[in-house]
């Protein structure tokens, strides 16, 4: 085989392999929102772009949906020019010119505000976000859009329940589909089901340009950098953990926690019929004992 041919054989293969990608996050991305009811027909869906790989990769998905869809659906892409220094303000209009979205830019200068109630060297990312959020949600009354989407993966949502457990003392995640502060507007993550892995290299593929996140100067969240390499260890040492992890966000049992709130402790009573939620839950071992011996929580 000649050396043209290895090199045409191994485009070829490359090029399978983005297909593929392309296919996995669109079937993904549908599910989700199918799932989730996310999005229905007259829907005027505000995507939130960031510049960053995730946002990226939402919009241009929903773009492909869009076309295949037996519903109508409007899309118009909204960037937050929050001023912050050497922001390139130039690559988002030029990007979304040249793809033929509608979008809009919000121009407010949330940096200063955040610079002057945070004392330096402390993260800026709380305040922000809420900043961001409230501007958000005005942008999508004046734009007359009814759902808000998010470019937020599965390891966001995972990342920010073991934040949540870890820090906060709470089961509490990042939900796919929620009611917006001001109780407005649909606020709807379709990324849900996506890999972050497979964001990262369908951001590659695409050759999207990417504005990196670390403009501010702030510094990095990190305890969510930690929870992040945590899982990205238990998925290198362990494979499937946090697939299964996740797939159990889906799978809650009330009645084996102790949230008094979810369910009615106080009030049960032994009335002499089974009850599959009752002991008997334990009845099916959740998993086999590994054959090396206790697997460890944290990476070794």
């Amino acid at each position: 085989m000649s050396e043209a041919d290895v090199i045409e054989r191994s485009a070829d293969k490359v090029a399978h392999e983005n297909q593929k990608l392309h296919k996995r996050l669109c079937r993904q991305v549908g599910q989700a929102i199918g799932d989730f009811n996310m999005i229905e027909d007259g829907d005027k869906v505000m995507v939130c772009l960031s510049g960053g790989k995730d946002s990226y990769a939402l919009l241009d998905i929903l773009l492909t949906l869009r076309e295949r869809a037996p519903i109508h659906f409007e899309i118009i892409a909204v960037n937050l020019d929050q001023k912050q220094p050497n922001f390139p303000a130039d690559i988002l209009p030029a990007y979304l010119t040249k793809l033929g979205v509608p979008f809009h830019i919000e121009n407010q200068d949330t940096y200063s505000i955040v610079k002057r109630l945070i004392p330096e060297g402390k993260t800026t990312c709380s305040l922000c976000s809420r900043l961001r959020r409230g501007i958000l949600y005005r942008v999508a009354d004046e734009l007359g859009c009814n759902k808000i989407a998010l470019g937020h993966h599965r390891d966001d949502i995972l990342e920010t329940f073991f934040l949540n457990m870890f820090f906060g003392g709470k089961l509490k995640a990042m939900p796919a589909k929620l009611v917006s502060d001001d109780g407005k507007h649909m606020v709807i993550r379709p990324m849900a089901y996506v890999k972050e892995a497979d964001s990262e290299r369908y951001a590659e593929v695409k050759q999207f340009p990417i504005i990196p996140c670390d403009l501010c100067g702030s510094q990095e969240n990190l305890q969510r950098k930690q929870i992040k390499n945590l899982m990205r260890e238990w998925e290198k040492k362990y494979p499937g953990r946090v697939e299964s992890i996740f797939s159990s966000l889906s799978t809650v049992v009330p009645s084996h926690l102790m949230d008094q709130e979810l369910f009615g402790f106080k009030d049960i009573k032994a009335d002499g019929v089974a009850s599959p939620l009752g002991d008997i839950a334990f009845d099916e071992e959740p998993c086999s004992t590994p054959t090396m011996g206790t697997i460890p929580l944290q990476p070794m």
